[in-house]
């Protein structure tokens, strides 16, 4: 599994816990999408399985290490939800705790990896807590997470927190140019979409995702240009509105830093001209009134079953018309 540099202190800190006889038995990976948390998660069970380490880093040829290594050790778990769910039911953790109250097949360590921990039924999280609660002898659970605030609180009070910051801007942008050599402006931009994430960065700009990004910034300028906003329609009716409603909202936003003069803080550094539009074809109160609709509606997209998104997003558009038409924002100035 790939590694990344800004993991290393996380790494050290915790085997470092480990070392001095404080490691906890239970660790919540707290860190958002594109920061190669599962790397850390990995490297640290390969640690804890390791017979032979050697200060920080495991010896890589015992047994259990080339086990690891081919992705079968026994007594490594890695739990995710069976194929076509959404969620974590309490059948799979009951099973892979019954084999933990078990003898260690390898005769050392066992470790529990649950890459999402919000997928955990109710039922499922409770079966879990009894565990740690009273964990076995040398068994170690690592719980990935994007959100604490949907676990149980009691569950994430048996865990030790740990928050993987995102590196330093600069610090991520030699990484990026490290692999993929590239214009530094949409690199920031990239960054800034996603809090500075770097894999997640990456990944937006992949030629086809960023022409899409691209394509919703020229579609709204024109629609700021014809006030007509319709059009919109067909860039974010896709399975990804989730993310591209993310975009609108950060262009919004831009525009009342543009008002501000604060361009400097601007998400989408490639795209001053179109918040200076939207700065000076909206009032500050319609720019607020304007992201916090569109936050909304993507929170009902996102969270309500079966929601008709074609019909949803053609109300938040022509909302967002009336109020352009009815005198809600400025009349638009030509940039």
């Amino acid at each position: 599994m790939e590694w990344y540099p800004w993991l290393n202190a996380p790494y050290r800190q915790l085997v470092a816990q480990h070392q001095a006889g404080r490691g906890h038995h239970a660790v919540l990976l707290h860190a958002l999408p594109g920061m190669g948390e599962a790397s850390l998660a990995w490297a640290l069970s390969r640690w804890l399985m390791c017979r032979q380490t050697d200060g920080f880093k495991s010896c890589g040829v015992c047994h259990d290490c080339r086990l690891m290594e081919a992705g079968n050790h026994p007594d490594w778990y890695s739990l995710t939800p069976e194929k076509g769910r959404h969620s974590l039911g309490v059948d799979q953790i009951r099973e892979v705790l019954d084999k933990l109250y078990q003898r260690s097949r390898q005769g050392g360590a066992k470790v529990v990896w649950l890459p999402l921990s919000e997928q955990l039924t109710e039922a499922a999280a409770n079966a879990l807590l009894k565990t740690l609660e009273e964990p076995p002898e040398n068994t170690w659970f690592l719980l990935g997470c994007r959100e604490p605030t949907r676990l149980l609180a009691t569950l994430r009070s048996r865990c030790l927190h740990c928050y993987l910051a995102a590196p330093d801007e600069a610090r991520s942008i030699q990484w990026l140019n490290s692999r993929h050599p590239g214009d530094g402006t949409m690199q920031r931009t990239a960054l800034r979409l996603h809090a500075g994430a770097p894999l997640a960065a990456e990944s937006m700009l992949l030629p086809a995702r960023w022409q899409q990004r691209t394509e919703l910034c020229q579609a709204l300028a024109a629609a700021l240009a014809q006030q007509n906003f319709l059009p919109l329609i067909a860039q974010l009716n896709h399975d990804d509105v989730g993310e591209r409603l993310h975009w609108l909202a950060t262009l919004l936003v831009d525009g009342l830093k543009w008002q501000q003069h604060a361009q400097a803080f601007l998400v989408n550094q490639d795209q001053q001209a179109l918040a200076e539009r939207l700065a000076t074809s909206h009032t500050a109160d319609a720019l607020q009134q304007a992201v916090q609709q569109w936050l909304t509606c993507r929170h009902r997209l996102l969270t309500i079953a079966g929601i008709n998104r074609e019909l949803l997003l053609t109300g938040q558009l022509l909302n967002w018309e009336q109020s352009l038409i009815a005198g809600a924002v400025c009349p638009a100035h030509t940039v």
